[in-house]
C-alpha cells in the first residue's frame, strides 16, 4: 500500500499517542489484561483508519482531451446549474462530489491546461453537503484553462472533520489531466463548475474514482 506523504506526521503521532498508551497500561496496570487487551486492539483499529486513509493507490488515467475526469473519489450529490461569483463569474454546471472518511482524499486536476487561478480561503467546518459550504467553508479554488480556451474551476472544501486543505499548484502552471493537485484530510468535498451544455456522464449518487471517472466532455 502506497502512504500520501500528508500522512506520515499522522501516523508518526498516532504510533508514537497509541504506543505509549499501551506501554504505560502495561507498566502501570499489569493486573488488568482485559483492559490492556481492549486498549490494544483498539489502537490497531485506530491506527488502520488512519492508514487506509492516507493511501494513494495508482491511478490509471484514459480520457480524451476534451473529456472531463473525477477530481476525487466519492459520491455525486449535487448536479445542477448555478452562477459561479468568484472567478467564472457566469451560469455553470456544478458537479459536487462528496468524500467520506473512508475514500481516497487524493485530488486529481480534472482536465490539461494552464493554472489560471490558484487560491486558498479560510473559513468555517459546516458538514460538507451543507449549501453554503462551498462559499463559506475553508476551501480552496483553482482554475484551470483547456486547450480550447475554456475554464474550469475546482474546489475543494473542507467538512466537519476536515482541518487541512492542502493544494500543489500555482499560477502559470502546466497540469496533466489526472496529476495529484491537492489533499484534504477527512470528510469533505469537491466542487467542479463547468460550462453550460457539457454533456454530463454521472447521475446523482454515482460513485466515482478520481483519476479514472469521466464525469463529462466538453462540447
Amino acid at each position: 500500500m502506497n502512504i500520501h506523504k500528508e500522512g506520515y506526521p499522522t501516523l508518526f503521532l498516532a504510533t508514537a499517542l497509541l504506543g505509549t498508551l499501551n506501554i504505560l497500561l502495561y507498566q502501570f496496570l499489569p493486573t488488568q489484561v482485559i483492559l490492556q487487551n481492549v486498549v490494544l486492539v483498539l489502537s490497531i483499529l485506530i491506527f488502520f483508519f488512519f492508514l487506509q486513509f492516507f493511501r494513494n493507490p495508482a491511478v490509471h488515467t484514459q480520457a480524451k482531451p476534451n473529456e472531463l475526469i473525477a477530481p476525487a473519489d466519492g459520491k455525486v450529490v449535487v448536479i445542477e446549474n448555478t452562477y459561479e461569483k468568484e472567478y467564472l463569474k457566469t451560469e455553470c454546471t456544478q458537479i459536487s462530489i462528496f468524500m467520506s472518511p473512508i475514500n481516497v482524499h487524493v485530488n486529481r486536476s480534472p482536465i490539461a491546461g494552464i493554472v489560471r487561478y490558484a487560491k486558498y480561503h479560510a473559513g468555517k467546518y459546516l458538514v460538507a453537503w451543507h449549501p453554503k459550504s462551498s462559499t463559506e467553508n475553508e476551501r480552496t479554488t483553482i482554475v484551470v484553462e483547456h486547450e480550447n480556451g475554456t475554464n474550469i474551476l475546482f474546489r475543494q472544501i473542507a467538512g466537519a472533520l476536515a482541518r487541512r486543505i492542502v493544494y500543489y499548484v500555482a499560477e502559470n502552471q502546466v497540469v496533466r489531466q489526472g496529476e495529484e493537485f491537492g489533499f484534504i484530510k477527512f470528510g469533505s468535498r469537491v466542487d467542479i463548475f463547468v460550462p453550460l451544455g457539457t454533456k454530463i456522464h454521472v447521475k446523482m449518487g454515482d460513485k466515482t474514482k478520481g483519476g479514472e471517472t469521466i464525469i463529462g466532455e466538453l462540447v
